[in-house]
């Protein structure tokens, strides 16, 4: 009996090295992958990097409109209170006008504290004005420019220019580089020449 556990014992042995080696073997061939896993592989980080760059393009289109928004919203702003301060200062323009003619024609025996008192008024007002953009512009001794002045009488003359400004009548106004109001003017033209010959 002794004899024969010990014949078993080296078979059990041999069994158990058998088994072990071939568990080894299936382990390294399982480890390395195939050519068809590498390609499955490649094909899902191809897909995931298209998916990024496409994600990456949106974000940056969104960006873009996001900031292409902000932009116009802030003209929009902008032009809004352009308009409503240009419409307040071109109804304020018939009261300059009324100080001009009130200081460009005194009357006799008024009190010159009055007038100084005016002037004081109409300095004040066109600086307030002024701070929102508001300027007037030259006309006597000026060409006649049909995208500034207003013609409303033609004198023929040769003493001055043809198309010179002769007199302003009522004083053009520009809000920053908009025309508000333009000037109404007396141009000269000149005379005719007379064509008979003797």
């Amino acid at each position: 009996m002794e004899g024969e556990k010990e014949l078993m014992m080296p078979e059990d042995s041999q069994d158990a090295a058998a088994t072990g080696e071939g568990e080894a073997q299936d382990t390294g061939t399982s480890a390395t992958p195939g050519p068809a896993g590498e390609a499955e592989l490649q094909a899902l980080v191809d897909k995931l990097t298209a998916e990024k760059n496409d994600l990456t393009d949106l974000l940056l289109r969104k960006q873009a409109e996001l900031e292409n928004f902000r932009k116009r919203t802030q003209r929009e702003r902008e032009e809004f209170l352009q308009h409503a301060t240009a419409d307040l200062i071109y109804a304020l323009l018939p009261t300059l006008d009324a100080f001009d003619r009130a200081l460009a024609h005194r009357t006799e025996g008024a009190p010159e504290q009055f007038y100084q008192g005016l002037e004081l008024i109409h300095k004040e007002l066109l600086e307030a004005l002024g701070r929102a953009g508001l300027t007037s512009f030259e006309t006597v001794g000026r060409d006649f420019d049909p995208h500034l002045h207003h013609a409303v009488e033609m004198v023929e003359t040769d003493e001055h220019r043809d198309h010179e400004i002769l007199e302003e009548m009522q004083r053009g106004y520009r809000l920053k580089k908009r025309l508000l109001r333009p000037a109404i003017v007396k141009v000269a033209v000149a005379k005719a020449k007379s064509g008979h010959t003797e």
